[in-house]
């Protein structure tokens, strides 16, 4: 019989790790992907230790053609459904376009924008089927210019805007639709995005555990956006009246203090 499941992409660590341990204490079965699995298998017996059902635990890069029909292939191979997607895995990366490696920033904008799409579209219609949820996590990058991650900022835009839009046409057919967007947060993202956290970083600073809850809250509240934490929810709010311009140089003047 096919099982209904929470898939959850970027699981090894950070908030993935966080959004599993979450899902799994609130009952859900779940599929936890990532590129490792020594990681994954740790954090399965975590959670069954924590009185959890085991999760599923597959060993995928996203970022490689051809990774989302292999896993889809895995999927069906053991008759699951999917009933809720987390797309949470993701990567940046800091300094100037033109300076860094054009393949590296060529894949993030597969991990974070082709393989969320992918996923999101491919599974859409199971996510209809089992009148589930889509989480997709963005960033408050997402509202903002990026000068010094501009591929990474570009790509969060796109998760924020496609994630909108994911909504009004999933939502009428059942299905929550949220983003996540935090703002920085103390993870391994950070040492491989390759900058160290500023005073930005220490003002606007919420712990993965709480951006995965508010994450879960959010998603099963159906709510559009989620902004973990008080100062990121005013930076949406704030940019409403700043000139882009005057965004543009202040955000530039902040990367090139890290």
């Amino acid at each position: 019989m096919t099982q209904a499941v929470t898939l959850i992409t970027g699981a090894s660590s950070g908030i993935g790790a966080d959004l599993a341990r979450i899902f799994a204490a609130r009952g859900h079965r779940t599929v936890l992907v990532a590129r490792r699995l020594d990681r994954l298998a740790a954090l399965a017996d975590e959670i069954v230790a924590a009185g959890g059902e085991r999760p599923i635990t597959l060993a995928c890069d996203l970022q490689a053609n051809g990774a989302c029909d292999i896993l889809a292939a895995e999927l069906t191979a053991l008759d699951l459904d999917i009933g809720i997607l987390v797309n949470n895995a993701g990567f940046g990366l800091f300094g100037r376009a033109m300076q860094m490696d054009r393949e590296s920033q060529l894949a993030m904008v597969d991990l974070n924008v082709r393989a969320l799409t992918d996923l999101s579209l491919r599974f859409a219609d199971s996510l209809v089927r089992n009148k589930g949820g889509l989480l997709n996590v963005a960033s408050i990058a997402a509202f903002l210019p990026g000068p010094g991650m501009a591929v990474y900022y570009a790509s969060k835009a796109f998760v924020l805007s496609f994630t909108e839009a994911m909504r009004a046409e999933l939502g009428p057919q059942g299905v929550r639709v949220t983003a996540l967007c935090p703002g920085p947060v103390p993870t391994e993202f950070q040492e491989r995005a390759g900058f160290a956290p500023g005073l930005d970083s220490t003002l606007l600073n919420v712990s993965a555990r709480d951006v995965a809850m508010a994450g879960y809250c959010g998603l099963m509240a159906n709510k559009r956006v989620v902004l973990p934490g008080l100062g990121i929810r005013v930076i949406p709010f704030l940019l409403r009246f700043a000139p882009r311009a005057f965004v543009l140089s202040t955000v530039a003047k902040v990367q090139r203090s890290r």
